[in-house]
């Protein structure tokens, strides 16, 4: 398989022998639990909470553990990604526990519930690029720095994304799920208040408070911004793109090849590059946006 896609000319096919290779293809890299993801969403998630007492026992310096907490919180998303796909095990499967553990679990420090996620971004999925229904929307602005200063201005004036993932759960009917939402965030304000008012206000401010809205940024820019911009175009091979991204692709958080995981969501992301190198002709012969990667 691996030489017809490289070393026979890919145009002498019929689109529908492009598409049985490239669905075989696919097949080669799904179906297999990202053990990776299960012990970084876990392990992320006890270091971020640990962080809080190793300060404030003055076992580590607040200015090392608050790098320590931006970076942690700029990973805790992605584990949970895995699990909304249910790529760690499906419904009805021996492991669904743990794939579900994990949902809940690795999103904490962004206090973001796992089940409000999922619901959103199954219609992310289902609605990429659209203006009206993809609750990611959102965030696309003209250039990077158009989209810097538009998550600042929404941080100040009242998150447009918020909106959108509420609007969205209203219209497919999940509304009742916001009530998760509330309760993270009222449990989140509690506990900053909490520690304000023993005396480690600044301990809650650079442990959980700046280095969530910087992670936020983060994320938003890698995982909604990047892959898709500009997010112009709808379609199974054209509302995402593959990109080179200057930081590489672990400090991209692997999105460099999203279009591998819109194309077919139940691949993890540790496979997407192998994916990507090998289904690339067919992506170029589909007329894909593959950047320069």
């Amino acid at each position: 398989m691996d030489q017809v896609t490289h070393q026979q000319d890919i145009n002498t096919l019929s689109d529908a022998q492009i598409d049985v290779i490239e669905r075989q293809i696919a097949n080669k890299y799904m179906r297999i639990v990202p053990w990776g993801a299960v012990a970084w969403g876990i392990g992320n998630c006890l270091v971020f909470f640990s962080l809080f007492p190793l300060v404030m026992m003055d076992l580590l310096p607040l200015w090392l553990a608050s790098p320590i907490a931006t970076i942690s919180i700029a990973l805790s998303y992605l584990p949970s990604h895995e699990a909304q796909h249910n790529i760690i095990a499906g419904r009805g499967k021996p492991l669904r526990w743990l794939n579900e553990l994990v949902g809940h679990m690795s999103t904490l420090p962004l206090v973001l519930p796992y089940r409000v996620l999922r619901a959103t971004h199954m219609e992310h999925h289902a609605h990429t690029n659209d203006s009206e229904l993809d609750p990611d929307f959102g965030v696309h602005a003209p250039s990077d720095k158009d989209f810097l200063i538009k998550t600042i201005r929404d941080r100040l004036t009242g998150s447009e994304r918020d909106d959108s993932y509420g609007r969205t759960l209203d219209r497919i009917g999940q509304s009742a799920l916001m009530l998760d939402a509330l309760i993270y965030n009222t449990i989140y304000l509690i506990i900053l208040f909490t520690l304000a008012w023993s005396g480690y206000a600044l301990e809650a401010a650079l442990l959980w408070w700046l280095p969530k809205h910087i992670a936020m940024t983060y994320i938003s820019y890698y995982l909604s911004w990047a892959p898709h911009h500009p997010a112009e175009e709808q379609g199974r091979y054209r509302d995402t793109r593959a990109f080179k991204s200057k930081l590489g692709n672990a400090l991209s958080m692997g999105m460099q090849y999203h279009i591998i995981h819109h194309l077919y969501p139940r691949i993890p992301l540790a496979k997407t590059p192998a994916a990507y190198r090998e289904m690339k002709p067919i992506l170029e012969r589909k007329g894909c946006d593959l950047g320069a990667l």
